[in-house]
């Protein structure tokens, strides 16, 4: 057999230089691609670490406004409006909520516990069993209740664990409570707290669905009184009572809820929640009892604008 002759090793060159081009190519593409990665990862911890920065100076902004004794026109409200501010050149929407405004699952009466899971969606029968299951789970002993559950209940039920016999540390531990629905409890959660300690609710700053799970209130009574409530803040006047709910009122503390939300132009946004408590101390003016970061997407709870409590 004959060597290929020079036109045939000219192609098998070309071949081979058409191969390596194609190979440093596909190598190329690699490299940058990775690059470009390796950028939009930086790019995006950088807009993260801007974004969460603003949302913690959000929460500062409303730990000075709630601060403030000056009464003035511009001071936040704690009852959960939700404001605007800007922090360099980032959006910032801060919303302030006194912990006394809202339901404590530890510490309120059992009516108004009951009342909660009425305005929920419960009817009268659900309703008490449940009230029974979460009483059983935040008292200290292992007596059962008559419509409540203890350590058996939740064996019978294929649950892995059994109640704590001991306050709730959280809300999101009301979840575990044997016969919580997931619908009830995102429903309910706006409206509790384990941080306010009181048996009632501050009347003056309490939200409408916190004011129809009051026994005796009914949606016209509630929207007589916030419509007499807005009209007084917007006069500065003092705040009007509410003598159908005098039973279950309670006085203010200085514990609120802050949510801080961050949006950054290219879209990232950061979200930090944070509760609380003023101290008269100058070197420790506040202790934060809860500071987070929401870890899954927020899911809105349904429409309580047209129901009215069934008790």
């Amino acid at each position: 057999m004959s060597a290929p002759g020079p036109r045939g090793q000219e192609g098998v060159a070309l071949i081979l230089v058409i191969w390596v081009a194609v190979l440093l190519t596909v190598v190329a593409s690699s490299f940058i691609v990775e690059r470009r990665t390796e950028t939009m990862m930086v790019v995006n911890s950088i807009s993260r670490a801007r974004a969460e920065g603003a949302a913690d100076a959000g929460v500062q902004r409303a730990i000075y406004e709630m601060y403030r004794i000056d009464n003035a026109t511009d001071a936040w409200r704690r009852d959960g409006t939700p404001y605007d501010w800007n922090f360099d050149g980032i959006a910032v929407r801060v919303e302030l909520r006194e912990e006394s405004a809202k339901i404590d699952i530890n510490t309120a009466s059992d009516p108004l516990l009951r009342g909660l899971l009425l305005f929920a969606g419960l009817n009268e029968e659900e309703a008490t069993k449940l009230l029974d299951a979460i009483l059983d789970w935040r008292d200290a002993d292992s007596l059962k209740r008559p419509n409540g559950a203890e350590e058996a209940d939740y064996r019978a039920a294929g649950l892995s664990y059994r109640p704590a016999n001991a306050p709730f540390q959280a809300i999101e531990e009301l979840q575990l409570v044997l016969g919580m629905r997931p619908d009830i409890y995102r429903r309910i959660a706006p409206s509790i707290t384990v941080h306010s300690r009181q048996v009632g609710v501050n009347v003056a700053l309490a939200s409408r669905e916190v004011l129809l799970a009051i026994p005796g209130l009914t949606a016209g009574i509630v929207d007589q009184y916030l419509a007499r409530r807005e009209e007084a803040r917007a006069l500065g006047q003092p705040i009007p009572s509410l003598p159908q709910a005098s039973a279950f009122s309670a006085a203010g503390v200085a514990i609120a809820n802050v949510r801080s939300e961050a949006r950054l132009e290219d879209g990232t946004v950061f979200i930090r929640e944070a509760v609380a408590m003023l101290r008269p101390v100058p070197r420790k003016p506040v202790t934060f009892l809860a500071w987070r970061e929401p870890t899954l997407p927020e899911i809105e709870a349904p429409s309580t604008q047209n129901l009215a409590p069934a008790h």
